[in-house]
């Protein structure tokens, strides 16, 4: 297994619309942040705007993902793409705009693109031969990451060297060179409707839950490391400045750790791994909460984002395994919107337990949801062999997919 196939001419196209579509929206919550932070209310209007930003993704995604028509993606990627530039661009230059009206901007900034992560990522495993998908993916998340670790640090500095609309006119601007950028891709990828079987794509999107729930589950720790640990840091009597410096390990840790997963094959299958890899990160952001140094804090974070991206992967990789292809971009796009509940869901638990405990038990607190998650995804995936028969030893295999094609994990 090796790169080779990935570094080519058309997929150097794809990551560069794709740094245009997800820089703005890896800018977009802290950008919100810095544009109220001296209008009245400040910060909790900031955090209000987040939040509706946020619930705009994770209800767009699944509604506008499963609209989705694989040989003409490009007009419905493009359209929903400059609707979200529009709506930054009206944040940015909406200085004193009521902020009802800046939450429904912020809302439609989040629901109106919510359906590109997962229509590139399936135009993306459409560029390369099917046994390079598993490198193209860890190639993609060494990209989200990357992106992910720059967009803070550019939000901060533009925003206070600046102009705080800056930020949310530059996520316009990027989001509006993306919609320029399809047209130098294919319109869309190759697909057979007939391969659900006769099934409404809700009912298979309802038949991968399991894939669902673990993904919500892997980026649940994610929150937690970014959202508490300014408090932990406190706790433990370290400069919170930290902060910054720790998260972009974590970042770093998390591109690498991409990019090992796709360099060779890893024994046992996909929800195997994914269970090894959840279980490995919910142990490092324990231990995290435990810690007393920035040292130990910082190789425990970066080890916990080495693994979670190997987790994520696998999750993804599942998705090719339970769905059939029609459906695989619907599918990316329910795993984004997933992803995005798991994160509020974990944060807004251990944002609330800081009021009445020690930020290393909302931490703990935070883990041990994830480990529930975890087990009921894992189970999820397990039972509908056992409701076979359990006849894996004659042939069955563990757990069959939805479009009823042989179990990829044997080529992983």
């Amino acid at each position: 297994m090796s790169y080779r196939d990935v570094a080519t001419k058309p997929v150097l196209g794809w990551a560069t619309v794709a740094v245009g579509a997800r820089m703005p929206v890896a800018m977009a919550p802290l950008a919100l942040v810095f544009l109220v932070r001296e209008q009245p209310g400040g910060y909790t209007l900031g955090a209000i705007l987040a939040a509706a930003y946020v619930v705009g993704e994770i209800v767009g995604a699944p509604l506008l993902g499963m609209r989705l028509r694989a040989q003409h993606a490009r007009p419905q990627l493009a359209a929903g793409l400059a609707v979200g530039a529009l709506a930054f661009g009206a944040l940015g230059a909406g200085e004193g705009t009521h902020p009802l009206v800046l939450g429904g901007a912020a809302f439609l900034a989040g629901a109106a693109p919510a359906a590109a992560p997962g229509g590139l990522r399936a135009l993306l495993t459409s560029l390369v031969p099917e046994q390079s998908v598993a490198q193209a993916l860890s190639a993609e998340s060494v990209l989200t990451f990357s992106v992910w670790a720059v967009a803070p640090a550019a939000v901060t500095g533009l925003a206070l060297g600046v102009s705080p609309q800056l930020p949310l006119l530059l996520a316009a601007v990027l989001m509006a060179s993306s919609v320029a950028g399809l047209w130098l891709l294919p319109a869309g990828w190759q697909s057979d409707e007939d391969d659900r079987g006769g099934e409404s794509m809700l009912k298979i999107m309802v038949r991968a839950w399991p894939v669902y729930v673990t993904g919500a589950a892997s980026l649940s720790l994610l929150a937690l490391a970014e959202l508490v640990l300014p408090a932990l840091l406190e706790q433990r009597g370290i400069a919170v400045g930290w902060a910054g410096p720790l998260l972009a390990g974590l970042a770093v840790g998390s591109a690498v750790g991409a990019l090992v997963y796709g360099l060779r094959p890893w024994p046992g299958r996909l929800r195997t791994q994914s269970m090894a890899l959840m279980f490995g990160v919910s142990g490092c952001i324990a231990v995290v909460a435990l810690l007393p140094s920035v040292g130990l804090l910082a190789v425990g974070l970066v080890v916990a984002g080495v693994l979670q991206a190997g987790a994520m992967l696998t999750r993804n990789l599942s998705l090719r395994e339970v769905l059939p292809p029609s459906a695989l971009a619907a599918g990316y796009s329910v795993m984004y919107a997933a992803v995005g509940a798991g994160y509020a869901a974990s944060g807004s638990l251990a944002g609330g337990l800081l009021s009445v405990v020690a930020p290393s038990t909302a931490i703990l607190a935070g883990v041990g949801l994830t480990l529930v998650l975890t087990v009921v995804g894992v189970l999820g995936e397990v039972r509908p062999a056992l409701s076979a028969g359990g006849h894996a030893a004659e042939g069955v295999p563990e757990s069959a997919p939805v479009r009823g094609g042989g179990d990829t994990e044997s080529r992983l």
